[in-house]
């Protein structure tokens, strides 16, 4: 019985410190690459909403997403899920639906606009 208590603080110990070195790893990405400075307020809004709600992108905040780069968003995404408030969201539905707004931003970016 006592194995099982020690088994189980280790267990609790393991995942504590697991998700506070991926805290501090995706706040060392958004700080070494000033990941907070790169959008603008409106458009961290319509990002944050086509991912952990249902809404989209404008193509302006597109463009802002693309800048501040693929690393930056996987990072804040991360980190958002590491937030208690949002426990009850599936990670793998959010890290699909990031993924998802990446890539239907980087097609708006790559695809020719149309002319005048």
């Amino acid at each position: 019985m006592a194995s099982l208590n020690v088994y189980s603080a280790l267990v609790v110990l393991f995942l504590t410190c697991g998700a506070a070195m991926a805290t501090k790893e995706n706040d060392h990405i958004i700080r070494e690459n000033n990941c907070k400075t790169k959008m603008a307020l409106a458009c961290v809004l319509e990002a944050f909403t086509s991912i952990f709600e249902t809404g989209s992108i404008s193509n302006k905040c597109c463009g802002e997403l693309f800048v501040l780069g693929k690393v930056c968003h996987s990072a804040f995404v991360k980190r958002t899920l590491e937030n208690p408030l949002f426990k009850d969201l599936s990670p793998a539905t959010i890290i699909a639906k990031s993924i998802q707004t990446w890539n239907n931003c980087l097609a708006l970016i790559d695809s020719p606009s149309p002319s005048a």
